[in-house]
């Protein structure tokens, strides 16, 4: 039996719904009604905080200023094209060149907003989900997210450093929508055009359209233009594109992506869309003609510095282009000719320790002076000397022809030269060619910058022979065949050196070979003969076979 003063326990019971005890005997509301209420309490805390938050952004919007391009976006490349126009090459730390909107083709606009932002024209400069996706993988250390506007672009490219962390990520969406507000969508993409990164050290579309197509951004067909807008995604993987397959496929690929989207917006035609080819492009890295072109801008660069009376470094930076007067074609043939018959020789003669065969080639116009060719050189890398423009070489009886004529300057001088360069020998066939007419040697024709002709040249031409003293010593050159509408003469120097002209009305072609002891630590370079160092060939016959072939050339690329 229990204890009488033991009371028995109490059966416990689960509690009731809402009937739960607070202090002061209340019953506790349901968890709904409680959630309600943190609601309630809640909203007017987000309202501040989003008020606050909305204020900060109005007041960091009015504060940011508009920062000036940084230094890298405004510095442009001076640029060196051939007679023609095509493109020879470049002076200056970056490959870039300002060009208006206006010289962009449409359907190349359309295919870069296509490619990179297809709301560009109603947008408000920021694709804020873009900016939540970049500030999470700041936050959370994530992959770099990508899918900024062309106008966050822009002002990432020109006016910010590229640095990723959220203090720049929201300065440069500041500056984006204060962008937009202040200017002009033509005015935003045209920055953007002529500042984006193209890969091949291409910055902006002119030096992209010269790069990978060798044409100006206002030839740019609709499957360049759309190729160009593909390669902003990745620049430095698809500017392989062309010699790399693997490259060029994928970048094919992307090129059919954007010009659908380009179709789709209605800015290229269906039947433009149906007839697009995917476009060849040139050759990436530079072939080995390239750098044989380094003497043609030396000699360009320094001309044209004189003409302008600024530095090299300032031409470098200012953006001119320089329209010279190499024929580019002849000029690379001039490179392959030389250096087939160097290889020639090299395979069937002993080596020769010590001893090195040098070629300069020039073409004058004669009665211009313009150079359509200038080969200094084998390899610039090795020796930037250009023998053409300034090697002094031997010259015997490169001459002769002159003897005993009645010359005016500067022919009175070249002639008693003992060691005229090949550019003095060239202009003095070239005056026989003009009539007695001499004309100075140039290389630049032409200098522009943003459009304007800065300077142009007039060929400095004077009577040095008399039309009679001249004619009759071109044919004498022309025998035995006196009806040929060329003369040709060679001549040589103590088994040193060999020249070879030929010439008629419209080019002078002149052709130097001569040896030399390569310079060594205690001894110059010095003359050394050419016996042996032409092969199996004797060297007048392989100067005047040079000139024979690049004649050949000549005569193709006037056509």
């Amino acid at each position: 039996m229990p204890s009488p003063t033991t009371r028995p326990r109490a059966t416990s019971r689960p509690p009731r719904p809402g009937n739960a005890r607070r202090h002061g005997g209340r019953p506790s509301p349901p968890p709904r009604q409680r959630g309600r209420r943190k609601l309630r309490r809640l909203v007017p805390t987000l309202m501040i905080f989003g008020l606050a938050l909305c204020s900060a952004v109005v007041g960091a919007y009015a504060m940011v200023d508009m920062p000036p391009p940084h230094p890298e976006a405004v510095v442009q490349s001076t640029v060196f094209v051939d007679a023609r126009g095509d493109y020879l090459g470049r002076r200056g730390p970056v490959d870039r060149q300002d060009i208006p909107l206006a010289r962009v083709p449409l359907h190349v606009q359309e295919a870069v907003i296509a490619a990179e932002n297809r709301s560009f024209r109603t947008d408000s400069g920021i694709a804020p989900t873009a900016i939540i996706r970049a500030a999470l993988a700041a936050v959370t250390g994530g992959a770099r997210q990508g899918g900024s506007t062309i106008t966050q672009q822009y002002v990432k490219n020109a006016l910010l450093t590229p640095e990723q962390t959220m203090s720049r990520k929201a300065k440069e969406a500041l500056i984006a929508v204060k962008l937009d507000r202040t200017r002009s969508k033509k005015t935003i993409l045209e920055g953007y055009l002529n500042t984006v990164y193209f890969g091949r050290g291409a910055a902006g579309i002119q030096a992209a359209a010269r790069s990978y197509f060798g044409v100006n951004a206002d030839q740019l067909t609709v499957s360049q233009g759309a190729a160009l807008a593909a390669v902003i995604n990745l620049p430095s993987y698809y500017e392989k594109a062309g010699s790399d397959s693997k490259v060029t496929t994928t970048l094919q690929r992307r090129w059919a992506w954007v010009l659908d989207a380009t179709s789709a917006s209605s800015a290229i035609t269906p039947n433009q869309r149906a007839s697009a080819a995917f476009p060849a492009f040139r050759h990436y890295p530079p072939g080995p003609t390239e750098g044989q072109r380094q003497y043609l801008i030396d000699a360009a660069t320094t001309e044209a510095t004189k003409k302008l009376g600024i530095t090299q470094d300032e031409l470098a930076r200012g953006g001119y282009t320089i329209h010279t007067t190499f024929d580019l074609a002849l000029q690379d043939n001039a490179t392959e000719t030389a250096r087939s018959h160097a290889e020639s020789a090299a395979r069937s003669r002993p080596a020769s320790s010590g001893t090195q065969l040098h070629t300069a080639i020039v073409a004058v116009v004669p009665g211009d002076g313009a150079i359509r060719l200038l080969y200094g050189g084998a390899d610039y890398a090795r020796q930037p000397f250009n023998d053409a423009l300034h090697g002094a070489i031997e010259a015997g009886t490169a001459l002769e022809p002159l003897a005993g004529l009645r010359l005016n300057q500067p022919l009175d001088r070249i002639r008693s030269n003992p060691a005229p360069t090949t550019v003095q020998v060239a202009a003095a066939y070239a005056t026989l060619a003009a009539n007695g007419r001499y004309a100075t040697p140039y290389t630049v024709a032409k200098i522009a910058r943003g459009g304007r002709t800065l300077y142009t040249t007039r060929p400095e031409t004077h009577p040095a022979i008399t039309p009679a003293a001249a004619q009759a010593a071109t044919r004498a050159l022309r025998a035995p065949a006196p009806d040929s509408p060329r003369a040709t003469h060679t001549g040589a120097a103590a088994h040193r050196t060999v020249w070879t002209t030929t010439y008629n009305p419209h080019l002078a072609l002149t052709t130097a070979l001569f040896a030399e002891h390569t310079a060594t630590a205690t001894k110059p370079a010095a003359p050394a003969l050419l016996t042996g160092l032409t092969g199996t060939q004797p060297p007048a016959t392989a100067a005047a076979e040079t000139t024979a072939d690049l004649w050949t050339s000549a005569l193709r690329t006037a056509e």
